[in-house]
């Protein structure tokens, strides 16, 4: 498989067959260099008999180097030329595979789209929709063991940050709350087409058991409320929510954790202690008591 790679003159070259520019609306950067492919690959992780997610395949580079380290691969791609051209391209480098290419949004899709079921997410991610598109489907698919996935360096610095970091916010928590990220690896601008501005790096994440009994959406909640306003107590940030600050406040004692405190400096677990003490009290958050009782999907 290795030598179905695609390098920087059969990116331009398939690009230029297909009509095709990438464009900043759609978040394309197209990797046309082998070796950071063989590298994602490998830090992936793949056992031979996962099923690969990938979002964003684009003209093909990274879907060519999973597709030799995976049982199966579905390719999520919400542009139709690239989707309609993507079997193609596959069947001309690397003959026969075991690909199921999804003209989809990949913000809109769900568990019954995909067969075989995937294990795991690996993908070069749109900058612009990278956060929503890696919680989303660690909620649809519940059968995600884990992934790596590739983003803007600022965004993955905010996936793996832990509390008390500068940059540990929203998406630092909600990942958070489905699995363990670590950081993989930079990854330079000189090896996409266009050359982005910025620097990339890879997350690595794998799934963890919970042991919180706490509906997510109750538990999301809380943590936006409180990352609304970073510099304010939490007694302060989550009287809205809460429906004053005296109830936020009683809810906080409640949970065990210090009104005084701020958002930044909470564990996912302790965003769920709080949710968990608000729905207790009858406090906090615009889910009604039946959204509350209503069994989300991996909540």
């Amino acid at each position: 498989m290795a030598d179905a790679l695609l390098g920087p003159a059969e990116i331009r070259e398939l690009a230029a067959r297909l009509g095709v520019a990438p464009t900043k609306k759609l978040g394309q950067n197209f990797v046309h260099d082998p070796n950071t492919v063989r590298r994602i690959v490998a830090a992936a992780g793949l056992a031979g008999d996962d099923v690969v997610l990938e979002v964003g395949p684009g003209l093909g580079s990274l879907t060519l180097g999973l597709l030799g380290a995976a049982a199966h691969v579905h390719a999520v791609e919400i542009d139709p030329v690239l989707a309609a051209a993507l079997p193609s391209t596959v069947a001309e480098r690397a003959g026969a595979a075991d690909l199921t290419v999804h003209p989809a949004d990949a913000l809109k899709v769900t568990a019954d789209a995909f067969s075989p079921a995937p294990t795991m997410l690996v993908a070069n991610l749109p900058y612009n929709v990278a956060v929503p598109v890696v919680l989303h489907l660690l909620a649809v698919l519940p059968t995600l063991r884990g992934g790596l996935v590739m983003v803007q360096k600022e965004v993955a610095d905010r996936l793996i940050a832990g509390p008390g970091s500068k940059v540990y916010g929203v998406p630092s928590v909600k990942l958070a709350w489905y699995a363990d990220a670590r950081a993989a690896g930079r990854v330079p601008p000189a090896v996409f087409w266009p050359v982005p501005n910025v620097d990339s790096g890879l997350v690595a994440f794998s799934r963890r058991e919970r042991g919180f009994d706490v509906p997510r959406a109750a538990v999301f909640e809380v943590v936006d409320a409180a990352f609304a306003q970073r510099r304010k107590t939490l007694r302060a940030a989550l009287a809205g929510w809460a429906g004053g600050a005296d109830r936020a406040e009683q809810v906080l004692v409640a949970a065990g954790i210090n009104p005084q405190a701020r958002g930044e400096a909470l564990t996912v677990a302790e965003f769920a202690a709080v949710a968990a003490a608000a729905i207790s009290l009858g406090y906090g958050g615009k889910l009604s008591a039946s959204s509350r009782r209503h069994e989300e999907v991996d909540s």
